[in-house]
């Protein structure tokens, strides 16, 4: 076998060896990924269970805010109407 010829055969090896460990690698790679969004989408998931309440409260409390405003300027107004301003 001529010089050329092994140095096909080891570089075609190399290549078979280089193939397996990029499939290994990938199988890992995918496995990392899978288990990385499984663990985001739990964590997300959580974070929304806990905040939903205090969100939803915060939005009564602001709404209650808001009439009570409402109500204070609609008086604001009707008291100014019915001082006797001057024109």
């Amino acid at each position: 076998m001529s010089r050329l010829e092994q140095q096909i055969n080891t570089v075609q090896q190399q290549l078979k060896t280089l193939r397996s460990q990029a499939r290994k690698a990938r199988g890992h790679a995918q496995r990392r990924l899978t288990r990385l969004e499984r663990r985001t989408r739990v964590t997300l998931e959580r974070a929304l269970r806990q905040a939903e309440p205090t969100v939803r409260r915060a939005m009564v409390e602001a709404t209650a805010i808001a009439r009570g405003l409402r109500a204070g300027v609609k008086a604001g107004v009707t008291a100014y109407r019915a001082s006797g301003r001057k024109r």
